[in-house]
């Protein structure tokens, strides 16, 4: 077909356009919503920060007076002479380039820090919890959706957040506009922090595998309702004992139950659980549980 002659050329994408889709490059360029991650991850004179996709550096550069060490792993070869050219003058700064999610946790305790790329958030905050306990803090401006979901904002809890709340706690600490970014993102975003707690909540072995256990047979889904799906293993009595003793009642559906009420749940259902596991049934029961849960990647 002839092109219409009034019909504007459709523009080619540079070698740079493609990067930045292929890596989902956002660069944060206000410096008001630069500032309010920096003030969010609280660094101190003393910390050794990890910064995943420096980007072209504005970040990196408020964060490099603020710890004893800051290493920026950036993933695209085209930023990385100019990061190195703009963080010259800051030798706390060593810009990596290398794939973040290729790389190890470093051998002591540090803080992770990033603008990171929406498409692979789900990717970087499972590193992350991997590396607890080294991790102290993890401070990840992410899409506002995705900082909402995890932090119960909603009103609605995750299996992801659920699960690893003994050790970590999840919260948000605002949002940045979309027009903070460049190119502009078609939403917001969310400056979402996991910190871990200085004390798991809880310490016993036993008690967080029957904690690990109850989460993942609840956020089966299964009958509709949480109740149902934990009275596949645990007798009528006991758990009504137990929904007493979290304030649930029996129709509430798993996502609304939140993470203090799990707690109760756990404390209260820990001897069933732990008894299950002696139990064939209970036993084919969970393997089957666990792949159902870890396929949703919720």
């Amino acid at each position: 077909m002839a092109r219409n002659r009034h019909q504007l050329p459709t523009p080619r994408r540079t070698e740079r356009d493609r990067a930045r889709r292929a890596y989902g490059q956002n660069f944060l360029v206000d410096s008001g919503a630069v500032a309010r991650v920096v003030r969010a991850a609280r660094p101190g004179p003393g910390d050794l920060l990890v910064e995943v996709g420096a980007g072209k550096g504005a970040l990196t550069e408020a964060l490099a007076p603020r710890c004893r060490q800051l290493i920026s792993y950036e993933i695209d070869r085209q930023l990385i002479p100019g990061l190195r050219e703009r963080l010259a003058r800051c030798p706390r700064v060593r810009v990596v380039h290398q794939d973040f999610l290729e790389a190890a946790p470093p051998r002591e305790p540090f803080a992770l820090v990033g603008n990171v790329p929406y498409a692979r958030t789900a990717e970087i905050v499972a590193w992350a919890l991997r590396a607890v306990p080294r991790l102290t803090s993890a401070t990840l401006l992410t899409q506002a959706e995705y900082a909402r979901k995890r932090t119960g904002d909603y009103g609605r809890w995750s299996l992801l957040t659920v699960r690893s709340w003994p050790e970590v706690e999840w919260r948000l600490c605002g949002r940045v506009a979309r027009t903070a970014f460049r190119p502009v993102p078609a939403v917001d975003g969310g400056i979402l922090r996991l910190t871990r707690r200085p004390r798991p909540l809880l310490t016993d072995p036993a008690a967080r595998s029957a904690y690990a256990d109850l989460v993942e047979l609840g956020f089966t889904g299964v009958g509709g309702s949480l109740h149902a799906s934990l009275r596949r293993v645990c007798p009528a009595r006991a758990l009504d004992r137990a929904f007493r003793a979290a304030g649930l009642g029996r129709d509430v559906v798993v996502a609304y139950v939140t993470p203090e009420q799990w707690l109760v749940l756990a404390q209260e259902l820990t001897e069933v659980v732990a008894g299950m596991r002696s139990s064939a049934a209970s036993k084919e029961l969970m393997v089957r549980v666990k792949s159902r849960v870890d396929s949703r990647n919720l």
